[in-house]
């Protein structure tokens, strides 16, 4: 697949991923995908990425069932970074149970959590 080598892979053999909702426009998460994960992402029409800490290929839902369907990959102008413009399954992208994962807003030199949990992530993880 030659599109995938437009993409500037960093050292790892990575490249940044933005999740943004098609319809809102805001940012539901950020992670990282390698060339297999993008690749599955195009093929199978939801999102892939690499989870560094579990050293694998991780389809975003696989647990939780919030998966991201995705309608359009885009690749910024130096060729380095995707955004994945998505519908968010079950409205929730953040493990914490959050719609995004960027809930946290700078106010006054002090994190504060602006976005409510919508649904508690021990009844959307499960431990086997």
């Amino acid at each position: 697949m030659s599109w995938l080598d437009d993409i500037l892979w960093d050292d790892k053999g990575l490249v940044p991923v933005i999740a943004q909702d098609k319809d809102s426009g805001r940012v539901l998460m950020f992670a990282y995908a390698n060339r297999d994960a993008v690749a599955l992402t195009a093929e199978k029409g939801t999102a892939h990425y690499w989870t560094r800490s579990r050293q694998k290929l991780w389809h975003k839902g696989e647990e939780s069932g919030h998966y991201q369907r995705v309608q359009e990959i885009r690749l910024d102008c130096d060729g380095d970074v995707l955004i994945y413009l998505i519908e968010q399954e079950g409205g929730i992208a953040c493990h914490t149970g959050r719609q995004s994962c960027f809930f946290r807003v700078l106010k006054d030199g002090e994190w504060e959590t602006v976005d409510p949990v919508l649904k508690d992530p021990s009844a959307i993880y499960h431990k086997h």
